[in-house]
């Protein structure tokens, strides 16, 4: 297991970016969350094996016909234990 910490950059508010990365975690069976931030950036918080993150992380950078993401940073933080599901926080 392992847990990253992202920040999304290009056209992710507006867009059903947060809706779009929680059915995605499910399919994955990941958990975290996932926040719009005031400068326009989106937060997110993922956790679960290497693999399916990997999975995650390049299907959500793609984006779909609305959203765009034009950059993205990647961190490794601590587990969060008995975590249970991957929540947008508003």
């Amino acid at each position: 297991m392992v847990r990253y910490f992202l920040i999304l950059e290009g056209r992710v508010q507006g867009v059903g970016f947060r809706f779009y990365a929680q059915s995605n975690a499910l399919k994955y069976s990941l958990t975290g969350f996932v926040r719009n931030m005031p400068n326009g950036t989106v937060e997110l918080e993922v956790q679960g094996t290497e693999n399916n993150l990997q999975k995650f992380i390049s299907v959500i950078r793609e984006g779909n016909r609305f959203i765009n993401v034009t950059d993205f940073s990647k961190k490794e933080v601590s587990l969060i234990q008995d975590e249970k599901k991957f929540r947008v926080i508003y």
